[in-house]
């Protein structure tokens, strides 16, 4: 982990990741804060801030002699899904007001990206 955040607040954005992915199903049980803690190479207490803070948010629950599990609630899943993509819009769109782009060129040049992208050009323009 690097970065200006704090590790566990890293953890917390990787896990979120795993369970937009899937890699941590809705129900699914999550491996234990040891073995986490293990993976991650971090110290158990840290990953154990990770998952507290995780059930605060919902997306974790704690069943005492179980142990944890990703939420069931799809509606909590795809408001994060939301949260996560308003985030990266608003830094897309943060940083290319910093260059020098409107509105209108912000648009057109994420539509030229999308389609960039679908083409499976490899960098080539399509259009």
């Amino acid at each position: 982990f690097a970065g200006d955040r704090p590790v566990y607040q890293q953890i917390m954005a990787a896990i979120r990741g795993a369970i937009l992915k899937g890699e941590l199903p809705p129900g699914g049980k999550v491996p234990s804060v040891r073995d986490l803690a293990a993976q991650a190479q971090v110290n158990p207490n840290t990953m154990q801030r990770a998952l507290t803070e995780l059930e605060r948010e919902g997306l974790l629950l704690s069943e005492r002699t179980q142990g944890r599990y990703v939420t069931s609630d799809a509606k909590a899943i795809g408001e994060l899904r939301k949260d996560i993509a308003r985030q990266a819009a608003d830094s897309f769109r943060r940083e290319m007001a910093a260059l020098g782009f409107n509105e209108e060129e912000m648009m057109d040049f994420f539509r030229e990206r999308l389609l960039y992208i679908g083409s499976g050009e490899g960098g080539k323009k399509v259009g």
